[in-house]
């Protein structure tokens, strides 16, 4: 059996979030439970599939890409019903009626038994795309959705995120500064992992180091530079003790005064950081100053509410930036936090499933996704088939298998991989996909069979 041997799931690694779910995947789980029960139903008789799959774009957005699969089958392995949870759910006055062997014999020898397929980590997708398949007992199915859904949609939203950000900078670093910002001590811990799928070179996130093996490093806050008497003082401090290492805050009190104080040090410090006013004419002062002064190696790095819009017009003025921390604008998504990822039932014991209430139509079916690519390498359109159906030509699939009955059947990447895959594989992605100002509208082929199911079944029950 493999297994996650460092799931790297942030501090939740020892936590048994089996509850971290929304209580009406419970009532489900159990009315399943007492049906089967009362209609003696085996639940290798009771088998559904699901799919994850994105509804529509954030704002300004032309593709996303798909983050926090391995948190996810890392709860799917290690969930477990302890004896503390069992009791709280029998104590509640909704599952009165249950049978009592659903709390002493089903959820104490609960285990998740689900096979799953996923696309790749770092690739990038569209809407209407499966991007996970689940399968298994129907109860199993419907327990896991909440957690796949709430880790997978805000992983995805930020490297989406990161990504646009690392198309404009390029070979700039970039480090994640967003974790006094993120809406949770966990969440700031996922969007570095997130940013740094995407491209990023390192983090502010000390528990993304030590858990996830992500560099963290830092400079100093203003705190610092006004603890002591002078500017100088502070500068002198921190050097003395960090050295070639030191990167020192110069925009406490006058930016370039700053910087002609730091002169001094000459090469022996690693960069200055600028975090407020007009970084474009601050940077072209620092540098001018840091060269005459004998400090060309001393670096300047950018930070303060950055994001895609603002790096990129930096750099169309030629400021001499070698690194941007971004924080609060990455690790909310600040211009659109949300994203529409659902997870919906396909098909139960073999027969497709289908939801069209008004324009949320779900296509039914086991489905694969196929992508084709021309003579370069370069992606041309997604194709989206029933699982029966011939791979086109010149195609890869993308959802590929990674657990059956619950057993891990492909070893996961660790992340520098997953961020050399997204690296190569955004290379694939054209141009017109990447532009921050226009919406390019991409539509998924649909294969002709999985078209007149679709239309089938919503004739049948419209």
């Amino acid at each position: 059996m493999i297994t996650v041997k460092n799931p790297k799931s942030g501090f939740i690694n020892d936590q048994n979030l089996i509850l971290s779910t929304d209580f009406y995947q419970l009532t489900m789980g159990a009315a399943y439970y007492q049906y089967n029960l009362d209609n003696d139903i085996k639940e290798k008789d009771d088998i559904a599939v699901f799919n994850y799959f994105i509804r529509k774009y954030p704002k300004n957005r032309n593709y996303l890409i798909f983050a926090g699969l391995e948190q996810v089958i890392y709860y799917l392995q290690n969930a477990r019903f302890s004896e503390k949870t069992i009791e709280f759910l029998r104590k509640k006055d909704v599952f009165k009626e249950i049978d009592s062997s659903f709390f002493d014999e089903y959820l104490p020898k609960f285990k998740f038994k689900l096979d799953v397929w996923a696309m790749k980590e770092g690739n990038f997708f569209f809407p209407n795309e499966p991007i996970m398949k689940i399968q298994g007992p129907m109860f199993h199915c419907q327990l896991a959705e909440t957690y796949i859904l709430n880790v997978i949609n805000y992983q995805t939203i930020v490297a989406s995120k990161a990504s646009r950000i690392k198309n404009v900078a390029k070979q700039k670093t970039l480090l994640e500064f967003g974790t006094r910002r993120s809406h949770s001590p966990l969440a700031g811990v996922y969007a570095a992992r997130a940013s740094y799928v995407a491209g990023f070179n390192g983090t502010s996130n000390v528990i993304a180091d030590i858990e996830l093996g992500i560099n963290s490093s830092g400079t100093m806050a203003h705190s610092f530079v006004q603890r002591f008497d002078n500017e100088m003082e502070s500068f002198d401090v921190y050097s003395n003790i960090y050295g070639e290492n030191s990167i020192l805050l110069i925009d406490t009190y006058n930016t370039e005064q700053a910087a002609k104080k730091i002169s001094k040090f000459k090469n022996s410090i690693k960069a200055v950081r600028i975090d407020s006013g007009d970084l474009v004419e601050h940077s072209k002062k620092v540098r001018k100053i840091l060269d005459e002064n004998g400090c060309e190696k001393v670096q300047i790095v950018a930070s303060s509410d950055l994001n895609e819009y603002k790096i990129k017009k930096i750099l169309e003025s030629n400021a001499p930036i070698d690194a941007f921390g971004v924080g609060t604008e990455l690790a909310t998504s600040c211009d659109d936090p949300t994203i529409a990822g659902v997870y919906k039932l396909i098909e139960y014991n073999n027969k497709p499933k289908i939801k069209i209430s008004e324009d949320k139509l779900t296509y039914p079916g086991k489905k694969q996704i196929y992508r084709i690519y021309n003579k370069q390498g370069q992606f041309i359109e997604d194709f989206l088939t029933l699982d029966s159906e011939p791979a086109p030509p010149n195609s890869e699939a993308l959802l590929i298998p990674v657990m059956k009955k619950g057993r891990l059947i492909t070893e996961l990447p660790n992340l520098n991989n997953i961020q050399q895959y997204y690296n190569e594989n955004i290379e694939k992605l054209p141009t017109k996909f990447k532009v921050l100002d226009e919406d390019y509208i991409f539509n998924v082929k649909i294969s002709k069979k999985l078209s007149e199911l679709t239309n089938s079944l919503t004739e049948k029950f419209t």
